[in-house]
């Protein structure tokens, strides 16, 4: 017999009905639905087509009126999502979105925490109605280790039918959905993790803003949408004065804290959507304004060689002031197919080496070309 629907397959018509099934034949069929189903399961399909799978495949192939996976919370106390096959009546948890554990016999199954056969619906206190023809009910815990992620839930119209052999079988499948929620669920924290060493792959660990990988394809795609727009693009570049001589004298620490301030004053100029703020290297940083002219990006160095100074961060040996101090370069234009982004760094960087030969604490200028 082939036909068991279980993702895009549908049931054959050679399904023979379970009642013309002599004893052999059945326990055949319950082999049969088990193998298909470890196969899907290994197969790497998304958990929810799995357990839709799973359900329409039981139900089209088995005397159940009902079959619905149950998932928890993270403090198993509700359900809080459901696929299911079958005849089913709305649910707690479509009306509301929510199922507590305390109410129905799933709830309970989860707080006993074992298989629970319900033989008889009609003389169960916590039954809640899923299908008219229901008479018996069987309940098992979806358990992976210690962690307890649901209910497999299966009604039948008859009675005689959840007996040890077919019960065995929803065991078996119970834990074929744990597995399959384990290993989903795995796959999202590491697909997590990944995003999450990625975002720090593009931060610097000392002060905590864009490294230099972030600024270098920060650039070229604003390079890229500022030319498209044909609007200007400046670049800020902040070298602190006489840094060595501060880590000398005050120690490598001193020297880290330094940085890590004027990481955050930078970060207060960064007031658009697109600005950028990185540490460029060493004690150089860097700011990345689309949109600002020249003008503009020469008044905004100007406030932050001011707002440097007003920190007062102390530099015991620097020739300049009795403070940390910086030498600002910048730099501005509009970006074409002629030109290049290295450009418009290389600019900032001579205007900077201009205000360091200059007398340092000052912002100069040049013209990108």
């Amino acid at each position: 017999m082939q036909g068991i629907a279980l993702g895009n397959q549908s049931v054959g018509p050679s399904v023979v009905p379970w009642d013309a099934q002599d004893a052999p034949a059945r326990q055949a069929t319950l082999t049969r639905i088990l193998i298909r189903i470890s196969r899907e399961a290994l197969q790497g399909a998304s958990l929810d087509s799995l357990m839709q799978g799973i359900c329409d495949c039981l139900v089209a192939e088995l005397p159940v009126a009902i079959v619905s996976v149950l998932l928890l919370d993270d403090d198993n106390q509700f359900f809080v999502h459901e696929v299911y096959a079958g005849e089913f009546t709305r649910s707690p948890l479509a009306v509301h979105g929510v199922w507590p554990i305390r109410v129905g016999a799933a709830g309970r199954c989860v707080q006993l925490g074992r298989p629970h056969l319900i033989r008889d619906i009609s003389t169960d206190p916590d039954y809640v109605p899923g299908n008219a023809t229901a008479r018996s009910e069987y309940l098992v815990p979806i358990r992976h280790g210690r962690r307890l992620h649901g209910v497999l839930n299966l009604e039948c119209a008859r009675t005689d039918f959840f007996d040890e052999e077919s019960c065995a079988v929803f065991d078996a499948v119970a834990d074929l959905v744990a597995g399959a929620i384990h290993f989903a669920r795995m796959a999202d924290e590491l697909t997590e993790a990944n995003r999450k060493l990625e975002r720090l792959s593009l931060r610097d660990p000392l002060t905590g803003i864009a490294n230099r990988r972030q600024f270098d394809t920060r650039l070229a795609e604003t390079w890229a949408r500022q030319g498209r727009a044909g609007a200007p693009l400046a670049l800020l570049l902040a070298d602190a004065d006489c840094f060595k001589a501060l880590n000398d004298s005050a120690g490598h620490l001193r020297g880290d804290e330094c940085l890590r301030r004027l990481a955050r004053i930078c970060e207060r100029f960064a007031v658009d959507r697109h600005d950028l703020v990185a540490r460029y290297g060493g004690e150089e940083f860097v700011l990345l304004l689309p949109g600002r002219t020249l003008d503009a990006a020469i008044e905004q160095g100007e406030a932050l060689r001011r707002a440097v100074a007003e920190e007062a961060f102390a530099h015991p040996a620097s020739p300049l002031a009795p403070h940390v101090t910086v030498s600002i370069g910048v730099a501005a234009l509009v970006p074409s197919e002629e030109s290049a982004p290295e450009q418009l760094v290389a600019a900032a960087d001579r205007a900077m080496y201009d205000a360091k030969t200059r007398g340092r604490d000052r912002v100069a200028w040049s013209a990108a070309s």
